[in-house]
């Protein structure tokens, strides 16, 4: 029997106290029992999202709430600035065609950062843009984009920001109401600690009046919808009650941890990974490394063998590079769940595999340089 080490940027592990809460027994949705639950869960993601802003969450993977950002803020054609360094920023730009959206890209090779003098000029050169969106994390590189440089860049237009956090919230510091974001969208499966299921979106008062005039067709994403039935702490539609309630409990531990506390573990965590890359003899992959998980690149004759191998034979799962990097990276997450002992273990057993795979390595460095790291914030 091969017990299971989950290091990949999405699904995390589930802690126990959580996932136990998915095996209660069901309640509806319509009474005053969920209604406690979810008011509850309304204060605790302002906190998280750290905004005075209404979050919503929505019965969905983080791409839904992607797509109602669109739908929502935004008129058929309409002209957007989509600024994307990886796979997922190209997302926005395929949504946002499929709506019929005019998409001025401000692209730039993936491994790098979005560089916030482009998004200014691109503004000038455009001044009729509803919305400029792009990407907190950048998980497909392991890339931090300058949110609090671009959200100030963003707020002197009237443009709004949108920022898709699907994978650096909770792990790395992000102060949307601060760094003058006006909408953003997470969801459950990575620093929130929960099965994939649910998504989160959060509007501000600038954002609130594109919606207002929006004359995209929506219907289940209508955030005016979960706007009027958040005021009674209830959803539109049926909710996934099992991760409503795991929800509560994920809020509760982060709240009892402190952001600021998780933060800096996820930045410890980083470090020590990066060390142990480079211990491999493995080159980092991206000029603005993240805190969430970090990016290496690897033989091409071997990225793929690389992760089959760690998952099959020692049941270590991480991730590779997809798109254009399929095979040239690897990506060793560190958010959520995901603790100093895993890493030890993740990454004494990724060094097993490249031993196997041919290369050449002393034996024992990886852990031991993760070890040091760890060591020395004692």
């Amino acid at each position: 029997m091969t017990k299971h080490y989950l290091l990949t940027p999405g699904p995390v592990p589930v802690p126990p106290e959580i996932a136990l809460k998915e095996a209660l027994p069901v309640f509806h949705h319509r009474t005053g029992e969920f209604a406690a639950v979810y008011g509850d869960i309304a204060k605790g993601l302002k906190y998280i999202f750290q905004t005075e802003n209404e979050v919503y969450a929505l019965a969905s993977s983080g791409t839904g709430a992607m797509e109602a950002t669109v739908a929502n803020l935004l008129s058929p054609g309409d002209r957007i600035i989509v600024a994307s360094c990886g796979i997922f920023g190209c997302r926005w730009i395929e949504i946002a065609r499929e709506y019929g959206m005019e998409v001025v890209s401000v692209s730039v090779e993936w491994g790098k950062a979005v560089k916030p003098a482009e998004i200014e000029k691109a503004l000038r050169e455009n001044p009729n843009v509803k919305a400029v969106y792009t990407t907190f994390v950048e998980t497909s590189t392991g890339v931090a984009n300058d949110i609090k440089t671009i959200g100030e860049i963003v707020s002197k237009t009237n443009a709004v920001l949108v920022v898709d956090a699907i994978s650096g919230l909770v792990g790395q510091e992000f102060r949307a109401d601060e760094w003058k974001v006006d909408a953003m969208v997470s969801a459950s499966q990575k620093g929130f600690m929960l099965a994939p299921g649910l998504a989160f979106i959060m509007l501000s008062d600038k954002a609130w009046k594109l919606v207002e005039n929006s004359k995209l067709p929506k219907f289940y994403f209508d955030v005016r919808k979960y706007k009027k039935f958040y005021a009674v702490s209830e959803t539109p539609f049926t909710p996934p009650i099992t991760l409503i309630v795991a929800l509560q409990e994920s809020i509760r531990l982060i709240r009892k941890k402190g952001l600021e506390n998780i933060w800096n573990e996820c930045g410890l965590l980083a470090k020590a990974a990066r060390s142990g890359m480079k211990a491999l003899g493995l080159e980092l992959f991206g000029e603005a490394p993240c805190e969430v998980v970090t990016s290496a690149l690897v033989p091409v004759e071997i990225g793929v063998e690389i992760v089959e191998t760690l998952r099959e034979k020692y049941g270590v799962s991480i991730a590779g590079g997809q798109g254009d990097l399929k095979g040239k990276i690897i990506r060793f997450a560190h958010m959520g769940y995901i603790g100093k002992a895993d890493l030890l273990v993740g990454f004494t057993c990724l060094e097993m595999v490249l031993i196997e795979l041919g290369m050449k390595i002393e034996k024992g460095k990886a852990a031991a340089a993760v070890e040091k790291v760890l060591l020395e914030a004692m």
